[in-house]
């Protein structure tokens, strides 16, 4: 029995990740967010050096007979979660190097495009106490688009002011889940590999819209859910532990939505209506014969008719020419030439901006 697209927004199903999703819609989700079992392998129990015992992941949904049954397991949730992600869709999925280069193999087998591999730097990683190996500090994500024709999500201008006008690295330090953030269920956190919030924020952030619909088909305890909430964004869970689903619900209960006016991500340069310098010139906006000066005026060019500038013997684009000028491969010509306006320097982008505006 196939589920009504219209009607799964926000809503958390029970049972098995893979016959559930076999009942969702093609094409209905803008993103999948999966934290899949990482199978271990743990055999025996974890202790520190002073013989008390590690709280580690030993739970039976992450015990699988071999590498095959992990494989195949594997192959069929991420052939499911292809199916319902939109043309334009991509997928993020968490690991670690237990079954993260598995998972990237099949990814790739099933012919969706990465763009990029993330990893996350624990700031406060459990120590290696048995001092055999280097203390395991990080988790590795994939992002992959549904397909190389994808025209994915990246809200890149937004990340950049995120990180004071840097672009976003893809090595992100945050620390691990604790204090208030941990789920409990009867005094003992709920549930041993819940995701910190600050790490779907900015996935969240980084790669979806406002009013977009995220799937969870492994849902624990809905750190997907309670993040989309607040961003304003749609979500899908499934889980198969009733105790997991327990605890998201109550959770996401909780969560108060930012308000709409403050969802707003700054939109992608190449998305905004394309004005040449010479609609300036035919529109009347900018005449022929106009100087044109660099931010600290050592050149000053004139506007032609057409739309190109001349300095000395230099003529050309606004670009070619603030190019040449400095020495450079390339110039953003509406950044390096302004204009006077009544004794104040402003930038010729500033007339552009005017008209994309229709003031």
């Amino acid at each position: 029995m196939k589920l009504d697209k219209n009607h799964l927004k926000n809503k958390i199903f029970q049972g098995n990740s893979i016959e559930i999703l076999k009942s969702i819609p093609d094409e209905t989700f803008d993103i999948v967010f999966a934290d899949p079992p990482y199978n271990l392998q743990l055999d025996k129990e974890l202790q520190r050096p002073d013989n008390s015992k590690v709280s580690a992941v030993n739970d039976k949904w992450d015990q699988f007979k071999n590498f095959q049954t992990y494989d195949d397991f594997s192959t069929a949730w991420l052939k499911e979660c292809k199916r319902v992600l939109k043309k334009d869709g991509a997928l993020w999925v968490i690991g670690t190097y237990h079954n993260i280069f598995r998972v990237g193999k099949i990814i790739q087998d099933l012919n969706f495009w990465i763009l990029n591999d993330v990893i996350w730097n624990k700031k406060n990683p459990m120590p290696n106490f048995k001092g055999t190996r280097f203390t395991n500090a990080h988790e590795t994500l994939i992002w992959a688009a549904k397909s190389d024709k994808s025209k994915y999500t990246f809200n890149y201008n937004s990340l950049k002011c995120f990180n004071d006008d840097k672009q976003l690295r893809s090595d992100w330090n945050l620390a691990i889940c604790s204090g208030k953030e941990r789920c409990k269920s009867n005094g003992e956190k709920a549930h041993n590999t819940q995701k910190p919030e600050a790490l779907l924020y900015r996935i969240i952030l980084a790669t979806t819209n406002k009013g977009d619909l995220i799937l969870d088909p492994f849902f624990g305890t809905g750190t997907s859910g309670a993040v989309a909430k607040k961003l304003g964004r749609n979500y899908v869970g499934i889980e198969k532990e009733k105790k997991y689903l327990d605890v998201a619900k109550k959770r996401i209960e909780l969560i108060r939505p930012i308000k709409d006016p403050y969802l707003k991500t700054i939109e992608k340069k190449r998305n905004e209506k394309r004005i040449p310098f010479g609609m300036l010139v035919e529109s009347g906006i900018i005449e022929p014969g106009i100087t044109l000066y660099d931010n600290k005026k050592k050149y000053a060019a004139k506007v032609m008719a057409d739309g190109s500038i001349g300095y000395k013997n230099i003529t050309g684009s606004i670009h070619k020419v603030g190019a040449q000028l400095e020495g450079a491969p390339s110039c953003n010509g509406w950044s390096y030439w302004h204009f006077n306006i009544e004794g104040k320097m402003m930038p010729i982008d500033y007339l552009r901006q005017k008209i994309r505006s229709g003031n």
